[in-house]
């Protein structure tokens, strides 16, 4: 499929063709579910900790008789039911992370261009550079081209100028295309390519 091509000036700068076993294929909300999990997963620390009877710093005497009270019979005070107690069953440090094969991750990158393809949510720009870094520059021209809300992907280094003037603007990221992932291009309206970012990712699933 062919989609034009613009600058961020908001002029035109021909056309592109997208591979559809890349940008044209039916998208499969399982997969990218899979993914989006896989990815959040991998994130979380997994430092949450709380302390068991065994870490309280308290004496491991009895109470009180086992007769004669007439109270219930308890050992130590280091007992979940008793304010100051160990916690039951708590959360340990632990890696939160699993796997998932290599290529279902890439079907899913690949399911997930194609969904936002599919949305009519991808731009092609002809290059993600600027002459200055400056914000409210960048910010005008993206106004004419009605991008608010973005993903920017460049080619295998990205421009220092257009970094620091986007990084700025609330709602809007940029990677550079191997750091594209299905978990950003989700939670962004649009998915802005440069024409370098579109080869790199046809190169890529060939």
């Amino acid at each position: 499929m062919d989609i034009k091509v613009t600058t961020l000036d908001g002029k035109a700068s021909g056309k592109v063709s997208l591979s559809d076993e890349i940008f044209g294929l039916e998208p499969r909300a399982d997969l990218i579910q899979r993914m989006v999990r896989y990815q959040l997963a991998k994130r979380r620390a997994g430092t949450h900790d709380v302390k068991n009877r065994s870490e309280i710093s308290k004496t491991g005497k009895k109470m009180y008789n086992q007769k004669g009270t007439g109270s219930a019979r308890h050992s130590t005070s280091k007992a979940p039911q008793f304010r100051g107690g160990g916690r039951a069953f708590g959360p340990t440090p632990r890696d939160h992370s699993f796997d998932l094969p290599k290529k279902v991750r890439a079907l899913a990158l690949r399911h997930a261009l194609s969904a936002k393809q599919a949305s009519d949510g991808i731009v092609v720009v002809d290059d993600l550079s600027t002459k200055a870094s400056k914000t409210k520059a960048l910010k005008g021209q993206l106004e004419k081209l009605g991008i608010a809300n973005a993903l920017f992907i460049g080619g295998a280094e990205l421009d220092k100028n257009f970094s620091l003037a986007a990084r700025n603007i609330p709602q809007m990221d940029v990677l550079p295309v191997q750091g594209i992932n299905v978990y950003d291009i989700l939670r962004r309206e649009k998915l802005v390519l440069s024409k370098s970012a579109v080869e790199a990712l046809e190169a890529r699933f060939k």
